[in-house]
């Protein structure tokens, strides 16, 4: 009997000690994975809900240097995320007049980004332009715009905000570089594909 009684409790410790040491490994491995930064994403899925489909964005092209305005080299992270940068420096592009956070002191840069991804401040385009009737993440409402001598109040919603952002960009490319094949305004389904 008392053989039996230390056979258990030998049995019991056995089986304790064994939990333990797999958890503490199951939770080390839990850690490290979480401890890893988020690699800037290669390629970007955009507009999943478009009636044309959805927009492959190549961010490694338009970030590596691949696609540029003037062929001069990568184009700027804020040329996209235009709230990652200082307060002081958003006063200087009108009509943006929010910074995100609105404590910063850094402006997005790959090294930025490559050195602390989740200091870094980049922000998918949803977080504060949302879709109509929807709240953005970030902000109270989506934000608006109002153009001199207009009286139209436009709502940067996701839509119009992808849409001059990229076209914008993309006319001034066709300008300085009028051989491009990069999609123009009028060219809709250059970006937008429909999945099979």
């Amino acid at each position: 009997m008392k053989k039996n009684s230390i056979l258990t409790i030998i049995a019991v410790v056995l089986a304790g000690g064994f939990v333990f040491v797999v958890s503490g490994l199951t939770g080390s491995r839990i850690s490290a994975q979480k401890a890893d930064p988020k690699p800037m994403p290669d390629v970007i899925t955009l507009a999943k809900e478009a009636k044309l489909g959805q927009v492959t964005f190549d961010h490694k092209k338009h970030t590596g240097g691949t696609y540029t305005i003037d062929q001069s080299g990568a184009i700027a992270c804020i040329a996209c995320h235009h709230t990652a940068r200082p307060a002081a420096d958003i006063v200087k592009f009108p009509p943006l007049k929010t910074a995100w956070p609105a404590d910063r002191t850094t402006t997005l840069t790959a090294e930025l980004y490559a050195k602390d991804p989740a200091g870094a401040g980049a922000n998918a385009c949803r977080d504060c332009h949302a879709r109509t009737g929807d709240k953005p993440k970030l902000l109270d409402a989506i934000p608006e715009v109002k153009h001199e001598g207009s009286a139209a109040v436009i709502s940067l919603n996701n839509q119009q905000a992808y849409h001059r952002t990229c076209a914008g960009c993309h006319t001034e490319v066709k300008k300085t570089v009028p051989t491009t094949k990069g999609p123009t305004t009028t060219q809709c389904t250059m970006c937008h594909k429909k999945s099979a």
